[in-house]
């Protein structure tokens, strides 16, 4: 009952320092599918859960934004919506203004200012979303992790949602070897990391996008998905028996 006095905005800190409404965000997104992304200097990937319905479709879990970028979340679908649709505006406006693409790092400045906005006002609650931005510009290949507390880093590997911590052990274990991938092996390996908060016995239920030198973000269909969960399996069986050598 002691905690309830805190909880009820933003602005309120209770005697330990903490903010209530910006842990119970940081939950939901913890309770989300995971998702995951990785980079090398041309290419940045993404790949994610999704819960099909019992009508047979899926939830859009990564959404392009622009040709040069795209993000995946997890934790609430409307909040990261919303926050999808202020990156649309925010490309859009840039464009017109300065007849050309954004900065990937100037969009993610503004993203965290306006996360940063729900967090410290009284008639806001946080976003119950986190997100992970891949893109691509004359600096190079990106990848952002953001989260409700309006944190905002810059990554090589990450995973975040239910259980990503299995993955985040995966993507830590291999990351020496991302710098050296051809494009297909680094998808293969976000496929192999987004595997891993599963059970043996689940069906793997994946959307994997990429994006990168003369690459545009793109989503890949059904089709191409299945050729790269093989291509995964294969680079499975190779990456067990490099180690096994080891031993």
């Amino acid at each position: 009952m002691r905690r309830h006095r805190y909880d009820n905005d933003t602005t309120v800190i209770s005697p330990q320092g903490r903010i209530f409404q910006v842990e119970y965000a940081m939950e939901a997104v913890k309770k989300g599918e995971a998702t995951v992304g990785l980079k090398n200097k041309d290419f940045t990937v993404l790949a994610s859960l999704y819960e099909p319905s019992a009508e047979g479709t899926m939830q859009r879990k990564i959404m392009p934004v622009s040709s040069q970028l795209g993000i995946s979340f997890a934790g609430v679908a409307p909040d990261a919506k919303t926050l999808f649709r202020y990156m649309l505006l925010e490309t859009h406006t840039y464009r017109v203004s300065y007849i050309g693409k954004i900065p990937v790092d100037r969009l993610m400045i503004n993203l965290g200012n306006k996360v940063q906005a729900h967090t410290n006002r009284y008639d806001r609650r946080p976003f119950g979303s986190g997100l992970l931005v891949a893109g691509y510009d004359e600096q190079g290949s990106h990848l952002y992790q953001v989260m409700p507390s309006a944190t905002v880093i810059k990554c090589l590997a990450t995973a975040i949602g239910s259980r990503s911590q299995i993955a985040r052990d995966y993507l830590e274990h291999h990351m020496q070897h991302f710098e050296g991938c051809s494009k297909d092996d680094l998808i293969c390996h976000g496929i192999r990391a987004i595997r891993g908060p599963l059970g043996i016995e689940q069906k793997l239920n994946i959307q994997v996008a990429i994006v990168g030198k003369d690459v545009e973000f793109k989503v890949f269909g059904e089709k191409e998905t299945q050729k790269y969960l093989q291509m995964a399996n294969h680079l499975g069986f190779l990456l067990e028996s490099a180690d096994t050598a080891d031993l």
